[in-house]
């Protein structure tokens, strides 16, 4: 995300006149915050990167190409210097990453299903676990799935936390059901879709609503794998 929103002309061309010198002090320094997380008992660690779910929006991807960037491979780009970020990470150390398309108050800012970063996604960034947005239409399908490959978990964001409407437990269950005909079921998980406040505005429900859906979240989750 240091290098999505401005692309080229946002790193000083001055400091940094090749971008490969950058991606190398910044994967550096993303490598020794991991290193040290695990020197003090960090056993879980969760990246969250929005731009892997951006790049799946054409009109994100214009701006990619308006901006002097590879639009076409720049999610490549990222997967490979997220992987030499947690190159020495500790064996004993589960990495997942978040992706939503936006959170702000309730509103979102890319739409578009996973399937353009799909393949390179899920068959090359080295993580344990996916958190995928998956509350609306705008998510796209269950399809991209099928790239996931044995082992990795898919956690499935079905609940929104961007309204306080509490969803159907059994539309929730369906929905697992769909998903599990691309990755089997004891690789899924649920969650929200995103945090109930990317912001100190929070979002468009209220404190009871969020208790409500977690505990959906819960009630649903023992049902179906307990």
């Amino acid at each position: 995300m240091l290098h999505y929103r401005g692309g080229r002309a946002a790193i000083d061309d001055q400091v940094y006149p090749e971008l490969d010198a950058f991606w190398t002090d910044l994967t550096d320094a993303y490598a020794e915050e991991v290193r040290r997380l695990g020197a003090l008992g960090c056993t879980y660690l969760q990246l969250d990167d929005t731009s892997l779910a951006y790049l799946n929006d054409p009109a994100q991807r214009a701006m990619v190409t308006a901006q002097g960037g590879d639009a076409e491979h720049q999610h490549e780009t990222y997967i490979r210097n997220i992987n030499a970020a947690l190159r020495d990470r500790p064996a004993d150390m589960s990495v997942t990453t978040h992706m939503c398309r936006g959170n702000f108050r309730s509103s979102w800012a890319a739409e578009g299903g996973y399937d353009f970063v799909a393949e390179a996604l899920f068959t090359q960034l080295d993580v344990d676990g996916f958190f995928l947005e998956y509350d609306d239409a705008r998510s796209g399908g269950f399809e991209p799935l099928r790239f996931v490959p044995p082992g990795k978990m898919v956690v499935l964001g079905l609940v929104t936390t961007k309204q306080g409407a509490l969803e159907d437990k059994d539309v929730l269950k369906r929905r697992i059901d769909e998903a599990s005909k691309f990755v089997p079921l004891d690789q899924l998980c649920l969650s929200p879709q995103c945090g109930f406040s990317s912001t100190v505005e929070g979002n468009v429900l209220t404190y009871d609503e969020q208790v409500a859906k977690l505990a959906l979240i819960v009630e649903t989750a023992a049902d179906i794998w307990l």
